[in-house]
């Protein structure tokens, strides 16, 4: 199976994690639950940029470059 698209709004959490799993780390590193919570399916980055007030194309960059998706 081919990865999505990194950059892709609508991608869920649980992709993100799934295909991506260091990143994980990040959002635990910043005690944001969205590693194991039960609407990662449901959620995006955005959603979690939001949620924990955090500015999402920062964190988006550094997910990236835990990922290697750069």
């Amino acid at each position: 199976m081919r990865r999505p698209d990194f950059d892709n709004p609508d991608l869920p959490l649980s992709e993100l994690f799934h295909h991506w799993p260091a990143c994980a780390g990040e959002f635990m590193n910043r005690q944001m639950l969205c590693p194991g919570c039960p609407i990662a399916p449901f959620h995006t980055l955005i959603d979690a940029c939001e949620e924990y007030g955090l500015e999402e194309m920062a964190f988006r960059d550094q997910l990236k470059g835990v990922a290697g998706a750069v």
